[in-house]
Order: C-alpha cells, then sequence, then structure tokens
C-alpha cells in the first residue's frame, strides 16, 4: 500500500491516494467491453497523446462501475495511459472508494488510476443509474460549449480537485433536467465529461455532441 499526492505536477493526479500494487485484481473479461469503446474515442483523438497538445502529456479517460466480490466501485484507466491504442488489464485501476470532501481516492491494479478518478467517483455517486463516464479533450465542443448550449463548470475549478467535485455535484442534476448527459470543464482546457447508462450511451453522448459543434457555422 502507499500514498501518494501528485498535486504540484500537471497531466497528473492532484488528489490523495491510497493505491495497493496489484496485477491479479482485474479480469480480460472485466475491461472488454469498455476496452473496445476506448479504442474508438482514441481513433477520434478524444483520448490520445500528442507532443504538440497539454505539454506532451496523455490526455482522456473513461471508467466503468463495477459491483461484485463485494467491491461497489468502478474500473477506470491508468494514470498517462493515453497513448496508447489499446490498452490490457495492466492500464486499468480498480477504485474500490473515494471521498470528494477528504479529496482521496483508494484504489488497487498494476496502475494507479487516472488524474479525473475523483470526478469520476462524484458521477457515479450522484446517480446510481451512471454505468460509465468519459473524460474526453475536444476543442471543437469546449470553444462552441456557449452556442451548443452546454452546462460548463467554474473556471477555477481544476480538474482532479475538490472545487471540480462540487462543481460537478451542481451541475449534474441541472444536465440531466434538460436531457444532457454532457459537462464542459471549464478551468481545464478542451476537457468535456460524458456519461450514461452503458458504455455506449456515454461515448454516443460525447460523439454526438461532437457532431454538432462541426456542424456549427464558421464565423
Amino acid at each position: 500500500m502507499m500514498g501518494n499526492d501528485w498535486s504540484g505536477r500537471e497531466g497528473v493526479c492532484k488528489f490523495q491516494v491510497s493505491f495497493e500494487r496489484r496485477d491479479d485484481c482485474l479480469s480480460a473479461d472485466a475491461i472488454r467491453e469498455i476496452e473496445s469503446w476506448r479504442r474508438i474515442l482514441h481513433r477520434l483523438q478524444l483520448i490520445g497523446q500528442s507532443v504538440d497538445r497539454y505539454g506532451g502529456y496523455g490526455y482522456g479517460n473513461i471508467s466503468r462501475r463495477y459491483r461484485r466480490d463485494g467491491i461497489d466501485g468502478f474500473i477506470v484507466t491508468g494514470t498517462q495511459t493515453g497513448g496508447h491504442p489499446s490498452l490490457t488489464t495492466t492500464h486499468y485501476a480498480l477504485v474500490t472508494g473515494w471521498d470528494p470532501a477528504a479529496n482521496s481516492v483508494a484504489a488497487r491494479g498494476a496502475v494507479p488510476p487516472s488524474s479525473e478518478a475523483l470526478t469520476h467517483g462524484q458521477i457515479y455517486r450522484l446517480d446510481p443509474e451512471v454505468q460509465c463516464v468519459v473524460h474526453g479533450h475536444c476543442p471543437e465542443i469546449w470553444e462552441r460549449s456557449d452556442e451548443l448550449g452546454l452546462l460548463t463548470t467554474a473556471p477555477e475549478a481544476l480538474y482532479g480537485t475538490v472545487a471540480m467535485a462540487a462543481e460537478v455535484e451542481r451541475l449534474f442534476y441541472a444536465a440531466r433536467a434538460v436531457g444532457s448527459r454532457v459537462l464542459v470543464m471549464g478551468g481545464h482546457r478542451d476537457g468535456v465529461l460524458s456519461y450514461g447508462a452503458s458504455p455506449r450511451q456515454a461515448v454516443v453522448a460525447l460523439v454526438e455532441t461532437l457532431a454538432l459543434a462541426l456542424a456549427w457555422p464558421n464565423d
């Protein structure tokens, strides 16, 4: 077991992590569906890594609720795995507990959880029907958020922080009331969140929003 706080480094975790390194906590079956949708997100460059973007850090992640073996948590892509076109079980972490107020996450796996794990956990906490959360990077959506009528977190709320978790809670129910499954992260350049009752629903919500952004007339 180890505890880490990477709050001073951009592109990595900003919360306290209680992490148990284990290579055997996830099966190939557990990640099969979520991994297939992640590959689509990577092909669309909503998840990825480039020397020309975000200081060269990997970006974007996906998670799925996990309820088995007495665990009520979620599977999430590991920190800095965005550059890989496809992942195996060694690239995913199992989050077993989280506390937004305490800025802490407990996880196990071969790799620590994504830097957005706390935000994912907040969405799962707010709605038991949510089964998948996506954090993608999409300049087209981010820059057209006002025109598209998307709810946006406050610019001072940084990714992976208590402030971001609070902003997600503030906006979540308002988004649901208007039938939206997409939130824009105002303080995280190009950052967007989508979620749904299945990986398909979460990913399609993001892709459909991208289509709307691309169809918007140029100024």
